[in-house]
């Protein structure tokens, strides 16, 4: 079975996405990081104090995309590979 990220969150106004496929109940997170450079991104560890202490170069918080349905991370990273490559 391949890892099915559950939530994501991103900044509204940048390239900024996480992740989650997992959480310990507490403030840590498990999923995959995407940043604004092309090919870069993490499978890995990250926080809830990491995600409301980042923001956009335009000041704007992280958000929750409520609309997000459950994908594959190998769906998710060809998707945004797909994007940077236009």
């Amino acid at each position: 079975m391949k890892p099915l990220a559950l939530v994501k969150c991103f900044t509204p106004d940048y390239f900024w996405v996480w992740y989650a496929s997992g959480f310990d109940g507490q403030s840590t997170f498990y999923g995959l990081m995407i940043d604004h450079k092309p090919n870069h991104s993490a499978l890995g560890y990250f926080s809830l104090s990491e995600l409301k202490a980042t923001c956009s170069p335009m000041g704007l918080p992280v958000e929750r995309d409520i609309h997000f349905e459950p994908e594959t991370f190998e769906s998710l990273y060809a998707k945004h590979s797909q994007m940077r490559a236009v």
